[in-house]
């Protein structure tokens, strides 16, 4: 095997596994109230109420996210990252003493702000490690996370809440939030202790793998630089490109958010029981994890379309979306769900590569972390969406269409910037 392969290979399996369980228990802890059906009910929260404090998160998480990232540029990644998860497991621990709307909200801005610069940080981090030639295949590997966490989470909840209610006086969905939320602290340690901050501190490689790696990533960034120029935080967060994939994110998100949060209660709209609605929910998710492999292993192989195929997801998600509207509560919707999570998260694969296209240094941290900030507002417009069309019609079908009619607004954005003029293929930037 030679020095790249093996280096690379090396990198992969020391570090992806940690990166994928990090961000699998960040994922429970953000959408697990979806499965804490009994939770409005106990608390009496409407709809809107409980789309609104579901969509809240993404506020504070816009606000903190930037500032975020360039911290862990300053204190390096081992440190911040693990901060980060131990405050966002304790806060989703602390979901649990939620006892009215107040409470409710409060407690989501904050677990938003704590969890914010989590993903962008990882993608920074993975611009650390890895060439560009290969990092949709490895953002493959880390976002599979996931589909696969919503797709576990269902089974879990339901084996928490069928067993768990009224041990120690409290209720099912009270132990819901405390026992998704523990794994994240205790794994916070584990980062501590064993994530480098760079390959230079990663006693793991061999000199010659450390030398090839830190070469080619050096060499690779002054490709990028003499491509496009080296830009200033400022000029990168201003530059049309970084607002474009914003806008194009937040297409994403939004659809992504807008199903994860209620497709249990769509499924128990058909006439489910809430035990089996969690279970029929891991479905599209499951098929969403097959779309991020396919997306991963496409979208190396045919680099400078990554645009591109970053549109065809949305047109799927859009399909899928305006579809299950159309046919309203049954099987048939279930699997046109699937397919617009089969859009959604595989587009996310040829999606991240992108920034790093034209981005380095503190612009990458910057940009990057713009991009999600600016993206995951569709994580608040989603889920918000979602709830008001259902208390204002009594029907989920209008607010699955205007998912559609965003990822639609997303496709043509990216139709527009696939220019070579704004984002160029990366055949000279991947040579290798």
């Amino acid at each position: 095997m030679d020095i790249e392969s093996s280096t690379i290979r090396k990198v992969m399996w020391r570090l992806l596994p940690l990166l994928f369980a990090s961000y699998f228990f960040a994922y429970i802890n953000r959408v697990n109230i979806g499965f804490a059906l009994s939770m409005q009910g106990d608390l009496g929260l409407s709809s809107t109420i409980f789309g609104l404090g579901a969509g809240l998160f993404f506020i504070s998480y816009f606000v903190c996210e930037i500032p975020s990232n360039l911290m862990l540029v300053r204190v390096g990644a081992r440190r911040w990252i693990a901060r980060i998860m131990i405050t966002w497991g304790a806060l989703s621990m602390c979901m649990a003493l939620v006892n009215g709307v107040s409470s409710f909200i409060a407690l989501r801005l904050l677990l938003g702000a704590a969890e914010a610069g989590f993903f962008p940080g990882v993608i920074l981090y993975i611009t650390y490690w890895f060439p560009s030639y290969v990092r949709a295949r490895i953002m493959a590997w880390f976002m599979i996370a996931i589909p696969l966490s919503l797709a576990i989470a269902g089974p879990i909840s339901n084996l928490i809440l069928q067993n768990m209610g009224g041990v120690l006086g409290l209720a099912d969905w009270r132990w819901l939030f405390i026992l998704e939320g523990l794994p994240t602290v205790l794994l916070a340690f584990v980062v501590l202790i064993t994530l480098p901050d760079h390959p230079g501190k990663a006693t793991w490689l061999e000199p010659e793998q450390k030398e090839w790696l830190t070469g080619a990533l050096a060499a690779e960034r002054k490709r990028i630089e003499t491509a496009h120029s080296s830009m200033g935080l400022l000029q990168a967060l201003a530059d049309r490109r970084t607002i474009a994939l914003a806008f194009i994110y937040f297409a994403n998100t939004a659809s992504s958010y807008g199903v994860s949060y209620f497709l249990p209660q769509i499924i128990k709209g058909m006439g489910s029981s809430a035990t089996d609605a969690n279970y029929l929910s891991s479905i599209p998710f499951i098929i969403g994890a097959l779309g991020i492999f396919v997306f991963g292993v496409v979208s190396d192989r045919l680099r400078q379309y990554r645009l591109q195929l970053t549109a065809f997801a949305l047109g799927m998600t859009a399909l899928g979306m305006a579809g299950a509207g159309l046919v309203g509560p049954s099987y048939v919707a279930i699997v046109l769900i699937a397919l617009a999570t089969a859009g959604t998260y595989g587009g996310k694969v040829p999606f991240w590569p992108l920034p790093s296209m034209f981005l380095t240094g503190s612009a990458a941290a910057g940009g990057i972390a713009m991009i999600n900030s600016i993206g995951n507002l569709g994580g608040f417009v989603g889920p918000y969406a979602i709830g008001w069309v259902k208390q204002t019609t009594g029907s989920y079908s209008w607010g699955l269409g205007l998912l559609a009619i965003i990822a639609l607004a997303g496709l043509t954005v990216a139709l527009l910037l696939q220019t070579p003029s704004h984002i160029d293929g990366e055949q000279g930037q991947d040579a290798r």
